[in-house]
């Protein structure tokens, strides 16, 4: 529970990364709760837009993405050696 209100706080602090390049294939649950504020809200982010429709428009929706944070931060929490990608697959894929 601890982790996922962690990710609710961090949607809104949202700072630029430094230049870095992140695997997500191989990222575990482990790795992505364990990053700092910064990187999580980058991946959060790009998970939100890569699980959207293809046709879906241009639109973010404040309430689903912070609890869809809140979904994966309390998912990885439970399941730390799952892969991130196979836990938003679980979570998200339609």
């Amino acid at each position: 529970m601890k982790h996922a209100l962690a990710l609710i706080l961090l949607v809104g602090a949202c700072v630029p990364a430094a230049a870095e390049k992140w695997d997500l294939s191989t990222m575990t649950c482990q790795q992505f709760i364990s990053s700092d504020k910064p990187t999580i809200t980058v991946i959060l982010s790009w998970l939100d837009g890569y699980y959207k429709d293809d046709d879906a428009p241009p639109v973010i929706d404040t309430d689903r993405f912070v609890a869809n944070a809140g979904k994966l931060g309390e998912y990885c929490a439970a399941n730390p050696q799952l892969g991130l990608i196979t836990a938003a697959d679980h979570l998200f894929d339609d």
